[in-house]
């Protein structure tokens, strides 16, 4: 199981990465999935998917961090007012990123979780259905919006 999951590994470092959008954070990611798969190794199906039940423990993961940190947030905020203290906005520094990737980044999330899972990963309709728990036709529906936008930016645009 250990040699599978080290197999995985760059596949889940990709989708953390479409996620978490900051390596740090995505190699966290990576880190909780590989800890949370490891202790629920029993829970694993053999015969089944294991990149499907990895990508599903890692958007879980992913899902968590957010809300935690939305949670952490919204609590520093209160605090701040209750004190008359204000709270800088946090700054990330960004990298520089060709014109394809700013574009896919403009997409909403949904619609890059779709476009990244088969596109990138090569998941079928049925497999990223499965990962992102939704119906098989929400998938295909915003892989075609995301394509449709993607069409759309003005590089694309102008050479079409």
């Amino acid at each position: 199981m250990r040699a599978e999951l080290a197999a995985e590994i760059p596949h889940l470092r990709r989708y953390a990465m479409s996620l978490a959008r900051q390596s740090d954070e995505a190699d966290d990611l990576v880190q909780e999935c590989l800890v949370k798969a490891l202790a629920a190794t029993d829970k694993f199906e053999p015969g089944t998917n294991l990149r499907a039940w990895l990508f599903t423990i890692l958007r879980n993961a992913f899902i968590n961090k957010t809300r935690d940190r939305a949670r952490a947030h919204a609590l520093s905020d209160g605090m701040a007012k209750l004190y008359g203290m204000s709270s800088p906005p946090a700054q990330h520094s960004m990298l520089e990123l060709r014109e394809t990737s700013e574009a896919i980044d403009r997409l909403p999330a949904s619609q890059r979780l779709a476009l990244i899972l088969v596109v990138h990963e090569g998941c079928s309709y049925q497999k990223a259905a499965k990962i992102m728990g939704t119906p098989t036709g929400t998938v295909r529906s915003r892989l075609s919006r995301a394509r449709e936008a993607l069409r759309a930016e003005p590089v694309y645009a102008a050479s079409a």
